[in-house]
């Protein structure tokens, strides 16, 4: 069996190191003769894991003072609910680009007068909304930086006159961040930053408290900046390999130094896709997505969608079908994705083109 070329949109290709040392505290963490399963979160040592990836995150992203971080269970998808909780009190606008900001839209207007600024549905989310205006009066502003499903994404920090918060579970640390710009970053870890299991909370402390409702203890994201993510047991498994990738993603070079290897993935395979008769891209070219590359066959080809996909397994190519809501391929170039990986599937794609061309 080869070498396999992992494109899963999630949970993502991790870093090797961070996978062997997880297997190696999985049988004994630290030490203590006991499992990384099987500690307590109050064990000597597991502190200064939660330090120790809290002060990464605040390096890789060049966090300023006045933020904190905090690792929560739910995902993204809780995280949704606890934006409105948090910030929604009047009204708050959104940014629908897809599936995922959609759902973040339906979570507030779940408590109260929220709606979207502007919206791609019109073209099947394969654009980011312009020349659109933020209303000054609102509560906050959110968007999806990125769109998984669709590939597309918003690729500079827009400026914005109220709270601006992100939804960035799959773009996080894959290219410099102005944290100053955001009231609240948030997102799933499972796509650059870690396993399944945990989610990662940026939260500039002096936007919260600002709404009169009763927020749920474990709604309530002061609990959490004022228990270190420890108000309750912590996913310690996920927040582990999470801060094994972080210190690999350090030891590479940083946020900088990834974001270049991804834009020259990104390249490489766009570059592929335009050039190949037998594909074509499906996000608007300015709005293209350095992390989820999306594609379908081209008009007069479609029959050979099936024929395509067992090929790239036939050549170790894992995890490029698209979302079963749209078809097609996607191509996940996650951080841990390398070069060599994009080569193999650019090489397969030419391979299948001798084959019909």
């Amino acid at each position: 069996m080869g070498k396999k070329h992992i494109f899963n949109a999630g949970p993502c290709l991790l870093p090797q190191v961070a996978i062997d040392n997880a297997i190696e505290a999985l049988k004994d963490f630290k030490g203590t003769g006991v499992s990384l399963i099987s500690i307590s979160h109050r064990t000597k040592g597991w502190d200064e894991v939660m330090d120790e990836c809290r002060a990464l995150w605040k390096e890789l992203l060049h966090i300023p003072e006045g933020y904190e971080v905090v690792f929560l269970g739910g995902g993204a998808s809780l995280g949704f609910l606890y934006v409105a909780m948090n910030y929604l009190e009047n009204k708050a606008g959104y940014l629908e680009t897809g599936v995922w900001a959609k759902k973040a839209l339906k979570e507030a207007k779940g408590l109260g007068n929220a709606f979207a600024v502007a919206s791609s549905a019109d073209k099947n989310y394969c654009y980011i909304p312009k020349g659109y205006e933020i209303p000054a009066d609102l509560d906050y502003f959110h968007i999806t930086t990125n769109n998984t499903i669709y590939g597309t994404e918003i690729r500079e920090d827009i400026d914005c006159p109220v709270p601006l918060i992100a939804d960035m579970s799959s773009d996080i640390l894959s290219r410099p961040v102005d944290v100053s710009k955001y009231a609240l970053i948030y997102g799933g870890a499972q796509k650059n930053a870690g396993p399944a299991g945990v989610a990662f909370a940026i939260i500039k402390t002096d936007s919260l408290g600002k709404v009169s409702r009763y927020l749920p203890t474990m709604l309530d994201y002061r609990t959490h900046i004022d228990k270190l993510s420890m108000f309750n047991t912590p996913p310690v498994f996920s927040i582990f390999v999470m801060n094994e990738t972080l210190k690999w993603l350090k030891g590479i070079g940083g946020v900088e130094a990834i974001h270049k290897i991804n834009v020259k993935k990104a390249e490489t395979l766009y570059a592929e896709i335009d050039r190949n008769p037998l594909f074509v891209g499906t996000a608007a070219k300015e709005d293209r997505s350095i992390m989820n590359i999306c594609f379908v066959m081209a008009p007069g080809h479609e029959d050979l969608q099936d024929e395509f996909l067992k090929f790239a397994v036939a050549r170790d190519i894992v995890g490029i079908k698209g979302h079963r809501s749209v078809g097609g391929f996607r191509a996940s170039t996650y951080n841990a994705c390398t070069q060599e990986d994009v080569e193999a599937l650019v090489a397969a794609m030419q391979d299948f083109e001798k084959l019909h061309v």
